[in-house]
C-alpha cells in the first residue's frame, strides 16, 4: 500500500507542475513581441557563447537547423495547396464554384514555434556547459554548408508561394481597426 501512495503522490505532483507550465504559458501567448525578443536575446547570448567559448560548433549547427526547419513547418500550410487548386479547377470546370473564404493555416502555429525554439535554445545552452559536446570541426564549412542549405530550401518555398499565390506572413495585409 505504501508504494501505490508514492506512485500516486508522484503522479499528483507532476500533474500539478504541469498545469502550472500550461499557466504560465497561457499567460505568455498574448505577448507575442516580449516572447520574439527574449528568443531573439536569449539566441544572441548562445552566440556569443560559442563565439567566445571558441567551440560547441556541432551544437550551434544542429540548432540551426533545428530553427531552419521549424521556420519552413511556420511558412508552409496545413493543407496541401495543390490538392486544393485542383478541387477549384474541378469547380470551374462544373460550374459550381463556391466563393468561400479559405484562410492561411500553418503547419506549425506561432506559439508552437517559439515555444519549440526556446526549448531547443534552452536545451542547446545547457550542451554548452558540457565539453563532451565540444566537437572539434572545422566552423567554417559549417557556415557555408547551412547558408547554402538555407538559400536553397529558401528559394523553393517561395517558388511554392509564389505559384500557388499564398502569402504565410502578415506583410502588408490589410489590417481593420475596430470601430469606436
Amino acid at each position: 500500500m505504501d508504494q501505490v501512495d508514492k506512485k500516486e503522490q508522484t503522479i499528483a505532483m507532476v500533474n500539478k507542475y504541469k498545469a502550472m507550465y500550461q499557466m504560465y504559458m497561457d499567460s505568455l501567448t498574448p505577448h507575442v513581441k516580449y516572447r520574439w525578443s527574449a528568443l531573439g536575446i536569449g539566441l544572441v547570448l548562445f552566440f556569443l557563447r560559442v563565439a567566445y567559448g571558441e567551440g560547441w560548433y556541432v551544437v550551434c549547427y544542429g540548432l540551426g537547423i533545428y530553427l531552419l526547419n521549424q521556420f519552413l513547418s511556420f511558412l508552409t500550410p496545413k493543407f496541401d495547396v495543390s490538392l486544393q487548386q485542383d478541387e477549384e479547377n474541378n469547380e470551374l470546370e462544373s460550374g459550381e464554384r463556391v466563393d468561400e473564404f479559405r484562410p492561411f493555416i500553418r503547419r506549425l502555429p506561432e506559439f508552437k514555434f517559439w515555444h519549440n525554439s526556446m526549448r531547443a535554445l534552452a536545451l542547446c545552452s545547457s550542451l554548452t556547459l558540457f565539453r563532451i559536446f565540444d566537437i572539434p570541426v572545422f566552423w567554417p564549412i559549417l557556415v557555408m554548408y547551412f547558408i547554402l542549405l538555407f538559400a536553397l530550401t529558401m528559394r523553393r518555398q517561395i517558388q511554392h508561394m509564389i505559384k500557388y499565390k499564398y502569402i504565410p506572413l502578415d506583410i502588408g495585409k490589410k489590417r481593420y481597426a475596430a470601430k469606436e
